[in-house]
């Protein structure tokens, strides 16, 4: 068995580039589940009621995409028009604040030095993409994924019962009742977290949106996608959408009034997250600490690239469940409950602490054991 996991993770490490499509269909296929089973049981065939969960959200991913794609085009587009306001304002304000509050080296921020690095990578990195754009063999791999993704998810999802049903006929007999239990939870936990979180993030970024929208910055939507974005990792999301709106408050607007609407802003939003939306859309019942949520999702991003990254918390959640199962089992063991001899060679030491008339403590260490 232990060979069989490290020859399935060797696999899923060399096949990372290949397996993208497959991983995002199955992810979806997964999500979308339990809406054509419940179809199912109001009385619709496996096939129709896959095809109208399939078309429905076909359907609901296009209308986002043609919603969210010029609202992004306009803020990216916003973004560049003032970027010139936020190099001045770092130029003039941010740094020389820093330089004195630091006692930092003048040359040490270069701003004209540093712009005209970030319009080189900027050029080059718009020459590498045009590069890739154009060549014959980017188009293909690009056009196969978006093709592919959506053939994947269907047959995944129509075959979905069958798949699971499958996989339990072919494990030992002698192993399948604990490896149901363990899917099950697994399933439990998954269910709670993907789901959970995913509209935590949805709830998040329109939440960021809107009010740093109505309290008056121009990039507010930006700034909030990519705050609910980045929240699946803890705080990191609060964090980058917090700066940049302070950011992009001060270069804006420059006064205390619009400063404290944003602070108040991410107050809220850290209270509702903490307090509304975590408690009652992801649960308590996954127990992952926030240290173990940014460890897998480096991890897995330098193991498999993007690939971890996607599917690091997934699998960080089913880990999970392994280690309480296999913590329940070390406590139920042998080697857990079963008393010991008393150790012969560990003598009982008495410590006995003197305070003198100094305030100095000496102390003096009885020992019964035989020096033999």
């Amino acid at each position: 068995m232990l060979a069989i996991i490290v020859a399935i993770g060797l696999l899923i490490w060399l096949l990372a580039p290949v397996l993208m499509p497959f991983a995002i269909a199955a992810m979806l296929a997964y999500l979308s589940d339990p809406l054509a089973d419940r179809l199912e049981r109001l009385g619709l065939g496996r096939t129709l009621a896959v095809s109208i969960v399939f078309v429905l959200l076909i359907l609901l991913i296009v209308a986002a995409l043609l919603l969210l794609v010029p609202l992004i085009a306009r803020q990216v587009e916003n973004l560049v028009q003032n970027f010139p306001r936020y190099v001045e304002w770092s130029r003039d304000t941010a740094v020389p604040w820093l330089q004195a509050k630091l006692h930092l080296d003048p040359k040490a921020f270069d701003t004209d030095r540093l712009v005209d690095q970030i319009k080189e990578h900027i050029g080059s990195i718009g020459t590498v993409i045009g590069t890739i754009s154009r060549s014959g063999l980017g188009v293909v791999a690009w056009l196969t994924n978006v093709v592919l993704i959506p053939v994947v998810w269907f047959y995944l999802l129509r075959d979905w019962d069958r798949l699971v049903a499958w996989i339990d006929r072919m494990l030992p007999r002698s192993v399948e009742p604990t490896v149901a239990h363990l899917a099950r939870e697994s399933d439990m936990v998954l269910g709670a977290f993907v789901r959970g979180q995913l509209l935590v993030m949805l709830a998040l970024a329109i939440y960021y949106g809107v009010a740093l929208t109505l309290v008056g910055i121009s990039v507010g939507p930006l700034i909030g996608m990519v705050a609910g974005l980045l929240s699946f990792v803890p705080y990191l999301g609060f964090i980058t959408g917090f700066v940049a709106a302070i950011i992009a408050s001060l270069v804006q607007h420059g006064d205390w009034m619009h400063l404290l609407m944003v602070v108040g802003v991410f107050v809220i939003g850290q209270l509702l997250e903490g307090y509304v939306l975590v408690p009652r859309l992801v649960g308590e019942k996954i127990g992952l600490h926030p240290v173990a949520v940014i460890f897998a999702v480096l991890a897995g991003g330098y193991l498999f690239g993007f690939l971890g990254v996607l599917l690091a918390l997934p699998a960080a959640s089913v880990i999970l469940v392994l280690l309480r199962y296999l913590a329940q089992r070390y406590k139920q063991s042998d080697l857990y409950t079963e008393g010991g001899e008393p150790d012969s060679v560990i003598a009982e030491i008495d410590v006995t602490v003197h305070e003198n008339e100094g305030g100095d403590a000496s102390a003096h260490v009885i020992g019964n054991s035989d020096p033999s």
